[in-house]
């Protein structure tokens, strides 16, 4: 910590803060667009693509950065520039125009999102549509916001910020932490830390809309991008064609009250989690390992690592802690695929708790981690100093949670809210809390422009909501609201797990299709099923 006090003593004489200057919702000035310049995408991004993506596709990727104001209430002011990649339409004769996507986040890099577009649209979609993706301001390639100089800073603050504080010491420790980082970013982020909303986001949006040469705007926006978009079709409404939104945030909510929103957001993970172990027991052993009174077998779990601490599991890298278990569950929650793994490893952990329900050739199961050598015998050699390594990374996520989601501006009643929110979500609610919650009420954007609405502007296509019954990220309830908070929307449900659902229901894909090409939008209220359930 005195290491990480003089850098930030030493910041603070250097740094310079840029202060936003006017409000993005009221533009005072006109500036033309100009067309995207597109070229050849550079080699290394290519070769980075995954493996799906072949050598003919590659080739017809062209990529371009367009410049967007810092603040869209001064268009002649300050310029940021948005990395696109754009994947063209196989029949560009019959081509209706661009569909760009984003992939939730905040702050996820939609940037080669459309080179892989073929594992979200049928081939109706591409043939008729250019698909871009892109990194949003701050993001990855856009001018990325970033909160440290250094690796070596990131690490020094990272070390006592718990992911979930249970004790008094890694409370107070994990609240000093959280304070430490929101200073570094208040000292390092530069003249985006006052324009990260999603308001200023959707902006962009219309510039690149224009940029494309589109009237109107087609987009696909995925869990945190369903409240880009919905905030685009409420600000921009008639220049709103077709907007499909998978996975959906409570925009309302969302925007108006951070707590209560984070609140719920766990309990949909507490929903999702439920709905697993109820169908890993109905479906056996034999298709889920971990059946047999699971839900009786998880908690014993949790109440086992967090009395008595860590438990070394065969083949994992390090001591398996509560922590670890509720993280991996939080994310593998997020598909079939890693719910079908998910089940071993969790049947793994029961079983180093309690081997006497093992077999030893059950305890002899290796994970597939591999565990390296550790660098130079665990400090015991001596070695010249490294120099400092540049941080890469980009703190987006929190740059946009805390500018859109309003927190009280104290930490003062943290662990009470945190104790709270476990009895009422016991395995997600504290989890949660050690995120927004902890680290948006020291975040220095004190009045941030954003939008709040209104949610419920007109367009003259219904927008069409996407919810699957088992998403754990972003509850089922949340896509039932936002389409009774848009204007003109069409609820379609999938009765599924996982987070977000294009690409892995074949119904609802070619509901989608049908819209996006033909603007015949699906019946409100239909409800299809995902290709594969968990456990099949």
């Amino acid at each position: 910590m005195r290491a990480v006090r003089a850098a930030l003593a030493s910041a603070l004489v250097l740094g310079t803060i840029v202060s936003g200057l006017g409000t993005a919702s009221a533009q005072t000035e006109t500036s033309a667009v100009r067309p995207a310049a597109w070229g050849q995408c550079a080699a290394g991004e290519l070769a980075n693509l995954p493996a799906s993506v072949t050598p003919e596709e590659k080739a017809r990727l062209s990529c371009a950065v367009q410049e967007v104001p810092v603040d869209h209430s001064r268009p002649r002011g300050e310029k940021t520039g948005i990395a696109m990649m754009k994947r063209p339409a196989n029949d560009p004769a019959r081509k209706i125009g661009t569909i760009f996507l984003n992939p939730g986040g905040p702050g996820g890099s939609g940037y080669v999102r459309g080179a892989v577009a073929k594992n979200y649209f049928q081939p109706a979609v591409l043939d008729r549509f250019d698909i871009v993706g892109f990194d949003p301001r701050g993001v990855a390639r856009s001018a990325p916001l970033r909160c440290f100089r250094t690796q070596e800073e990131a690490e020094a603050v990272a070390q006592g910020w718990y992911e979930l504080p249970i004790t008094k010491e890694e409370i107070a420790s994990s609240l000093r932490q959280s304070k430490v980082y929101t200073d570094y970013c208040k000292i390092n982020a530069g003249p985006l830390l006052n324009h990260m909303s999603t308001e200023a986001v959707a902006r962009d949006l219309d510039v690149l809309r224009e940029a494309v040469g589109d009237k109107q705007l087609n987009f696909v926006g995925f869990s945190y991008g369903t409240l880009l978009g919905s905030t685009y079709a409420n600000i921009f409404p008639h220049r709103t064609r077709a907007m499909v939104i998978d996975g959906n945030v409570d925009p309302r909510l969302r925007l108006t009250n951070g707590t209560e929103y984070d609140r719920q957001r766990a309990q949909g993970f507490e929903i999702a989690l439920d709905a697993m172990l109820k169908r890993c027991d109905a479906v056996g052993a034999a298709k889920c390992a971990f059946a047999g009174n699971a839900r009786q077998k998880f908690e014993n779990m949790k109440a086992a690592l967090r009395k008595n601490g860590p438990v070394a599991v065969p083949g994992e890298p390090a001591p398996v802690s509560l922590a670890t278990v509720t993280g991996r569950v939080a994310g593998d929650l997020y598909s079939v695929a890693r719910i079908n793994t998910l089940v071993p490893w969790l049947q793994k952990v029961h079983v180093a708790l309690n081997p006497a329900e093992a077999s030893a050739a059950a305890l002899s199961v290796q994970s597939a981690v591999d565990v390296p050598e550790p660098a130079n015998n665990n400090g015991r050699w001596d070695v010249d100093a490294l120099p400092d390594t540049p941080y890469t990374a980009d703190d987006s996520y929190y740059a946009v949670n805390c500018t859109d989601k309003p927190f009280a501006r104290t930490n003062r009643f943290w662990e009470q809210t945190a104790n709270k929110w476990e009895k009422e979500s016991p395995t997600f609610g504290r989890y949660q809390a050690a995120s927004d919650l902890m680290t948006c009420p020291t975040w220095p954007t004190r009045h941030p422009d954003r939008w709040i609405g209104p949610w419920n502007r007109h367009t003259k296509n219904p927008i069409v909501v996407v919810g699957n019954y088992y998403d754990p990220a972003t509850q089922y309830l949340f896509s039932q609201r936002m389409a009774k908070q848009l204007g003109n929307a069409r609820l379609i449900s999938v009765d599924s797990f996982g987070h977000c659902i294009l690409g892995r229901s074949a119904a609802t894909d070619a509901a989608v299709a049908a819209y996006l090409v033909d603007l015949v939008a699906p019946v409100d209220g239909s409800v299809f099923r995902p290709n594969v359930q968990p456990f099949a």
